[in-house]
């Protein structure tokens, strides 16, 4: 009686066969089938809300949102949001008169001209004679004022960051893939983004 070989396969097991001559109408993996039928359609995607609601929502968010991101008054002297937009708005778009400055803020020249003169004071800005008409200043950045802004923009950030990170990883990932779409809309509101109306 002979011994088994453990390492042997089982005769009766079922192991890897030849390939065979191709059976007339058998399909072969990466073909289609003449007369297969095609995937049906997908499933809808969610419907979008209407633009009143995803108004509403990210107002009320904007609203409890913006007041833990701003310093606390007095921090940075008299840095209020409208001189701090200012300020960005001339680092973004380098010098202007103030009759520009106005325009890219939306607010009126008088007050723009008043709160000019406060950052000039604070020595956040300086005013230099127009190349195109001697009777006119530009308004520029000094690099304290420079500092400074980018000073209150890292706090910011850092502000912020801390609370992204008490969200959850579904919650960051959704706040990612909506930023496209909420830079797209602050370039469509913004002022600060339009034109230069330097002339």
């Amino acid at each position: 009686m002979t011994a088994l070989d453990p390492t042997a396969s089982d005769p009766t097991a079922s192991g890897p066969t030849a390939p065979g001559p191709a059976t007339p109408g058998a399909s072969t993996p990466g073909t289609a089938t003449p007369g297969a039928v095609a995937p049906g359609p997908t499933a809808p995607g969610p419907t979008v809300p209407e633009s009143g609601e995803l108004a509403e929502r990210l107002r009320t968010a904007l609203q409890h949102l913006l007041p833990g991101l701003r310093g606390t008054r007095g921090e940075h002297g008299d840095l209020t949001p409208s001189r701090q937009a200012a300020l960005g708005a001339l680092d973004t778009h380098g010098p202007m008169r103030i009759s520009a400055l106005a325009t890219r803020l939306g607010i009126a020249l008088p007050t723009t001209s008043r709160m000019v003169d406060l950052l000039d004071a604070s020595g956040w800005i300086e005013r230099t004679p127009d190349p195109e008409d001697r009777r006119a200043s530009l308004i520029a950045l000094t690099d304290p004022g420079r500092q400074l802004l980018h000073t209150v923009r890292h706090e910011t950030a850092a502000r912020l960051a801390a609370r992204i990170e008490k969200l959850s990883p579904e919650e960051q990932r959704a706040l990612y893939t909506a930023l496209p779409a909420l830079e797209s809309l602050a370039d469509s509101t913004n002022p600060s983004t339009s034109p230069s109306t330097n002339a």
